[in-house]
């Protein structure tokens, strides 16, 4: 095999070995949050007070949340905690060396998560992140006391676990489907350890707000591009009909 065979060869490999290598359950489908002004706000709020602590989302400011329907006072009394102002950009306090530290990795920024998560063979950026909220169980081996079905070993401690309380995972061993003389372990569910201050639907619905308020910052233009879109091809319809009869018409004098 000569060297640009080789190459093409291990080009094909990377889609697979990205696979292998984020493993996980299948994705949950996110609810649609984004006509959904109310919990859009909700989802903010909820994003500000439990995420915004270690990570970023340092493309988007606090005054683009009137986007959302909220004034600069509703912004102020409610979003802002640590002397910042309106105009400023969506950061953490936490400084990245002691981030490090601590979670052994700088949180990402979150900025466009919503985006950078999709995965064709999965499902869109949302369905990853409701999923992975939801999916935190109790494990005592590791530093933050949780893991995660999506993400295994996740750096990230379960911040919502207040809400949604602790449980565990529950697994069944089964034989390899590759080779039968091994056993694996299949995840079968989830068993409630400790209730938390949320009901699960409760919880569900506040994780879909947060995701829903993540994806809409991701592109907070994307209805009013979706708006314009219609026009412009109503437009454009209208455009070619025209064009069509015109041209007709004047080929016909010309015959």
């Amino acid at each position: 095999m000569n060297f640009p065979k080789k190459l093409l060869a291990l080009l094909a490999l990377v889609p697979v070995l990205a696979f292998a290598n984020e493993g996980g359950i299948a994705w949950d489908k996110a609810p649609d949050r984004s006509h959904n002004m109310a919990a859009l706000q909700n989802g903010a709020k909820l994003f500000v007070n439990y995420c915004l602590n270690c990570h970023n989302a340092s493309s988007m400011r606090y005054n683009r949340l009137r986007d959302l329907g909220l004034t600069e006072e509703q912004i102020k009394n409610n979003l802002l905690f640590t002397g910042e102002k309106v105009g400023e950009l969506m950061t953490t306090a936490m400084p990245a060396k002691d981030a490090k530290n601590w979670f052994g990795t700088v949180p990402p920024d979150l900025s466009v998560i919503a985006r950078a998560k999709a995965d064709p063979s999965k499902g869109s950026g949302a369905d990853y992140l409701y999923t992975y909220l939801r999916t935190f169980y109790k494990d005592d081996t590791r530093p933050t006391g949780f893991n995660n079905m999506v993400l295994e070993n996740a750096a990230m401690p379960h911040v919502l676990w207040e809400l949604q309380g602790i449980q565990s995972a529950k697994f069944d061993e089964v034989a390899d489907p590759h080779d039968h003389k091994k056993k694996v372990h299949k995840f079968v569910g989830f068993e409630q350890v400790k209730p938390g201050t949320m009901s699960k639907i409760e919880f569900d619905t506040a994780v879909a707000d947060i995701v829903g308020y993540m994806e809409w910052m991701a592109e907070p233009a994307a209805q009013k591009r979706k708006q314009l879109g219609v026009w412009v091809v109503i437009f454009m319809s209208i455009f070619a009909l025209l064009a069509w009869r015109l041209n007709a018409s004047y080929w016909k004098e010309v015959k």
